[in-house]
């Protein structure tokens, strides 16, 4: 086991076992983790890539839990403002370090919180804090406290939810990730850890105090502000519940489900935050898109609250060479055979300013010419598989709406996203009956038997 580094005025190693008090959930959790990310290589390559480290075969990681820095500076932080963890890595000459900050439960860490440990970061020469909580972002770059960009100008601040690693761990299990058998054996044991009430680990499981109020005032036609603490909390809590729907729906797949976001979006949490709110005030739905991994298409999601309804729909292109609507429907409903039909439904789709048309999955499987319309001699040219659930007043509760979202999209996906296909155009054929005769080839100049 390395020595403690020359610049800790105090530190102990990270333990699989910690020796602490049952009532130290917080120190126990941390420490376990920590000497998981030393124990297995797979696991620390996983983690530290989301926040852009490589990890090689040949890197070394220590690994150090309640670490005091020695400090002659005044005006730093006081030894007592201690991180939970300290990692530093080594890949040949380079060394990156980051200061870890854990919570458990419902405790989370606050602006005052995290800027000194930024602070002791910059006097410390370490590249960066982590802080895991059981709040959710989208990426670890999205963190749930705001610094200024000044704060955090030489130190980067990411974020890991301990609902992200405990799915880390299990899509690394799932998929026979981890090549040692001795490693497999402690990642399995840190997943049984994580996953019990010990660790303290929660999804998410409410929106945010003022979602019943919000949901009242859009059914009423009340007007709602971007500005306000009810909708910027409301848009924070949905990004939180899209990012717990990717891991229920990786823990499920057993593949990495990610959201779909815009470039700006991904490089600046504030302004997603305000641009959906923005939308939001403006049509009164929360939506995302789930990139599943080989699926035909986006999985989006969309809460009506003017409709109080759940709808999960993916959209792909009709195929091209069938001619008629009731011809291209039908090669979509052939793929939904296996399908529970209830709440579900396929629009047809097309071209300029025709309106689609929609009806029930179970009436098309014995007449899909329901799909042809009235009003417009085009073809659909695309489907979007929707699947609805009306709430009604079930909406307006915190939990009530989380529970029913998150059994509405793992529903969907198996019932049909998991059973779509996208078309791809067939390959050319070389036609048999009526073949020309191949000419025969010239015979080569000065050529002589």
């Amino acid at each position: 086991m390395s020595s403690r580094p020359e610049y800790l005025a105090s530190g102990e190693a990270a333990r699989l076992i910690p020796i602490v008090p049952d009532s130290s959930r917080e120190q126990k959790s941390a420490s376990v983790l920590l000497a998981g990310l030393r124990s297995v290589l797979e696991l620390r390559q996983a983690l530290l890539k989301s926040v852009g480290v490589r990890v090689g075969k040949t890197s070394q990681l220590e690994a150090w839990t309640e670490v005091v820095f020695k400090n002659h500076d005044k005006k730093a932080p006081a030894p007592k403002d201690r991180p939970d963890g300290l990692l530093i890595l080594r890949t040949g000459k380079r060394e990156w370090k980051a200061l870890i900050e854990a919570k458990v439960g419902n405790d989370i860490v606050k602006e005052e919180q995290v800027s000194k440990y930024v602070q002791q970061a910059k006097a410390h020469n370490v590249d960066a804090v982590i802080t895991i909580t059981n709040q959710f972002a989208a990426l670890p770059t999205h963190h749930p406290v705001k610094l200024s960009k000044s704060a955090t100008k030489s130190v980067d601040l990411y974020h890991w939810s301990w609902a992200f690693i405990r799915t880390q761990c299990q899509l690394l299990l799932k998929n026979d990730g981890v090549e040692d058998e001795d490693q497999v054996f402690i990642l399995s044991e840190l997943l049984r850890y994580f996953e019990s009430d010990r660790a303290g680990i929660s999804n998410f499981d409410q929106m945010n105090s003022e979602w019943k109020d919000v949901v009242n005032k859009v059914k009423s036609n009340t007007p709602l502000s971007k500005n306000s603490d009810e909708v910027q909390n409301t848009v924070s809590a949905w990004h939180q519940e899209q990012r717990d729907l990717c891991l229920i729906m990786a823990r499920l797949t057993g593949s990495e489900v990610t959201l779909k976001l815009k470039n700006q979006h991904r490089l600046d949490a504030a302004k997603r935050v305000k641009d959906d709110s923005d939308d939001f005030c403006k049509h009164q739905i929360l939506y995302c898109a789930l990139n599943v991994p080989n699926a035909a298409a986006d999985l989006e999601v969309t809460a009506d609250v003017q409709r109080r309804m759940i709808h999960c729909s993916m959209k792909l292109a009709a195929p091209k060479d069938k001619k008629s609507t009731k011809a291209r429907a039908n090669w979509l409903i052939r793929q939904l055979k296996k399908a529970n039909p209830d709440h579900i439904s396929i629009k047809a789709i097309r071209p300029g300013g025709a309106l689609p048309t929609q009806e029930p999955l179970k009436d098309l499987r014995d007449n899909p010419e329901l799909l042809e319309s009235d009003t417009s001699k085009s073809t659909a040219t695309t489907f979007e598989v929707v699947y609805s659930l009306d709430l009604a007043g079930k909406f307006g509760g915190r939990k009530v709406f989380i529970e029913e979202l998150e059994k509405a999209v793992p529903h969907f996906y198996q019932e049909a996203g998991q059973w779509i296909r996208a078309w791809t155009p067939p390959a050319p054929k070389i036609q048999r009956d009526n073949e020309p005769e191949l000419e025969q080839e010239p015979e080569m100049a000065g050529s002589s038997e």
